[in-house]
């Protein structure tokens, strides 16, 4: 019997590094008990696109075309951004918008990019895979991302959709409200967002400062 796991690889990419899986002792302190378990993966497709790229599970090596996972989830380029909301977090995958999936306190969790905020999705990759099958239009932004490339050919590499008006702030997810940007300038932009808004009650007024 397949597993859920066996689904999603089945209807995936050819992987995105040839080079053997390897996860660094600084992720691995993220990752924990769960570090075994995303090897497993990662040791059958190391890194691949999925959905028509709607998507995106790092590998553990970089190429010209392709970040790894230790350049990913390097402080300096884009989790200082998030400032503390991003601490403990192993960023192993995305979706089309650049929405995170990641490991933290030994479960898996999505991480919305405009808030900082976590939702628990699953215990281990198994159960990760099957949230994805099950419910993909929603957690990869499939139709979406069918759409954008139907109208505007195939997405490139290090790149994912982004909202013009923010979703947080009622920005609607339509065609017309997305562009394409480089996916580490994305995350800075809106961890931006993410700090304004924080801890703010619901129905307080909003003041973005976005810098050059």
């Amino acid at each position: 019997m397949m597993t859920s796991l066996d689904k999603l690889l089945s209807i995936a990419s050819s992987r995105l590094s040839e080079r053997g899986p390897e996860i660094s002792v600084k992720l691995r302190s993220f990752a924990g008990p769960l570090t075994d378990d995303l090897l497993r993966m990662l040791r059958q497709r190391n890194g691949f696109y999925a959905l028509e790229s709607a998507l995106h599970v790092f590998p553990t090596h970089s190429s010209s075309q392709e970040i790894c996972l230790d350049d990913w989830n390097e402080s300096t380029l884009w989790r200082n951004a998030y400032k503390e909301l991003a601490d403990g977090c192993l960023f192993f995958a995305e979706d089309i918008f650049g929405g995170q999936f990641c490991i933290k306190d030994n479960l898996i969790y999505t991480f919305d990019p405009e808030t900082g905020g976590l939702d628990y999705l699953a215990d281990d990759m198994e159960g990760w895979a099957k949230a994805i099958i099950t419910d993909y239009e929603i957690l990869t932004g499939y139709p979406l991302a069918h759409q954008w490339q139907q109208q505007n050919g195939p997405l490139p590499t290090k790149k994912r959709l982004l909202p013009k008006i923010p979703f947080v702030v009622g920005g609607e997810f339509k065609m017309d409200n997305l562009y394409s940007i480089d996916s580490v300038e994305g995350m800075k932009f809106r961890a931006n967002i993410a700090i304004q808004i924080k801890e703010l009650p619901d129905g307080s007024q909003i003041k973005f400062n976005f810098e050059d």
